[in-house]
């Protein structure tokens, strides 16, 4: 049975999640797959890492992590300098890179997963980083390595996304995208219709619940969504695209009154992402607040789920929804990349 060395870079709440549902996944990993994994390395951002080429105690790592207790102590080697120092220095076969996202530049995930696929292992991450700044770079370099460069969990969580992309519309061209695509403005939104709260308030819940950061900036005024629909837009539609040059409005202006003035009109706000194909052969990318009705598949999305709907020269109009994901929800889709960069599964 297959034995693969992994290695997580990153170990917050979606590190932690990928490490409880591979260890819940394991019987299911020999089983179906005839396949077993150990854990050679864990690198953190405040909590150092360690290095154990033979293997760590993932349980154990799991408890120092959520008591915040160093995981140094669990390295059998001298324990990693940095994130690069890790990346260098590891074991693996794959590393799973889930380090907080840099709208402006994809830094320093974008060098993390060039070294590690320069390295021959296979690259897989929940970063949109990296996949807005580096896509076709990172592609080119995990091909001329022999590896695999996967992204599933950058948007929508663990939803098959681009996994559609890749296996599900061959030969077909895609014209537009329309969706929600942050979770935290969509709660906000909801809060402040069903619950009367003020933006304000609807914020210190979603903080409070841990959806939304102490700085939400990169929430409440659009970022994480136009970088999400860069994302989208660079491999559906093959045009690269940063955040920067999406056009950008956030929800910070959103009053009570705005809520119940559309829902007067029986409509809803929502923070929406879109982007149409120009006969150019560009590409407008725009997130911005929107009132919309009832005949809108958007209207009914509610709290922190997502939607995103694509539309094609041949298909028509897909649909791809998700409710209320968590951590374990993005997890997932590393884990998935893992098994189709491995090439048991498509």
């Amino acid at each position: 049975m297959p034995v693969y060395r992994l290695a997580l870079l990153g170990f917050g709440n979606v590190g932690r999640a990928l490490a409880r549902l591979l260890l819940e996944k394991r019987p299911d990993l020999q089983t179906h797959y005839n396949l077993d994994f150990i854990i050679t390395g864990i690198m953190t951002g405040r909590h150092g890492g360690a290095l154990a080429p033979k293997g760590l105690d993932l349980t154990h790592a799991l408890d120092l992590a959520e008591r915040g207790a160093s995981l140094n102590d669990l390295s059998t080697e001298p324990p990693p300098a940095d994130g690069l120092d890790f990346v260098q220095r590891v074991q693996a076969d794959v590393l799973f890179e889930s380090i907080p996202v840099n709208y402006e530049s994809g830094q320093p995930a974008l060098t993390y997963l060039e070294s590690a696929l320069r390295r021959r292992m296979h690259a897989v991450t929940a970063n949109k980083g990296p996949v807005v700044h580096g896509y076709q770079h990172l592609r080119a370099l995990a091909q001329q390595h022999g590896v695999r460069f996967l992204f599933e969990s950058a948007v929508m969580d663990g939803a098959p996304v681009f996994a559609l992309h890749a296996y599900g519309l061959p030969a077909a061209r895609v014209t537009a995208l329309y969706g929600i695509l942050n979770s935290t403005t969509n709660l906000i939104l909801t809060r402040m219709e069903e619950k009367g709260e003020t933006f304000e308030e609807a914020l210190a819940y979603a903080q409070r619940i841990g959806i939304a950061e102490t700085d939400p900036s990169g929430d409440v005024d659009g970022w994480d969504a136009a970088i999400k629909l860069a994302a989208l837009v660079t491999v559906y539609m093959g045009v690269p695209m940063t955040p920067q040059q999406v056009l950008r409005w956030g929800i910070r202006d959103l009053t009570p009154d705005d809520i119940m003035a559309a829902r007067r009109q029986g409509k809803r706000w929502k923070l929406v992402c879109s982007a149409r194909r120009l006969t150019n052969g560009r590409v407008e990318a725009r997130v911005e607040p929107q009132m919309v009705g009832p005949e809108s598949p958007l209207y009914g999305v509610r709290g922190t789920s997502a939607i995103l709907q694509i539309e094609t020269d041949t298909l028509g109009t897909l649909s791809l929804r998700e409710d209320n994901p968590t951590p374990r929800t993005t997890a997932y889709g590393l884990l998935a990349d893992w098994l189709r960069a491995i090439g048991v599964v498509p």
